[in-house]
């Protein structure tokens, strides 16, 4: 999968899980992936035309999110469960799929040089 793909697929998800969460929780921090997948989904064009400086600041924001997602949000989903949970893993498992995609991406371009 390229890599502009699977960031409009996570961009997606964090800003649809995103406001979901805000939706059944009302607090305003479930908000956040939602602000992460904004910037995220604007990033694409950038990642499709090869932009290093772009694909560099869209691999950084998926880390950020993904590591605060594992390290903060999981503990607590795996506790309440349920629906949270669900959206959780969702929210994980497209943002490793883009950073794997991403990955990938970075070695092709080394090995083509």
């Amino acid at each position: 999968m390229k890599a502009s793909k699977a960031n409009l697929i996570n961009s997606f998800s964090l800003i649809i899980f995103g406001v979901w969460g805000y939706i059944d929780s009302t607090s305003i921090t479930a908000l956040i992936p939602a602000m992460i997948g904004g910037p995220l989904l604007v990033c694409t064009s950038g990642i499709e035309k090869g932009n290093k400086v772009v694909s560099h600041l869209a691999v950084f924001a998926t880390l950020v999110i993904l590591l605060a997602l594992i390290g903060m949000r999981l503990p607590k989903s795996l506790d309440q469960g349920g629906v949270g949970l669900f959206r959780v893993i969702s929210m994980i498992s497209t943002s490793l799929l883009a950073m794997i995609a991403f990955v990938r991406s970075f070695i092709r371009n080394r090995k083509s040089k």
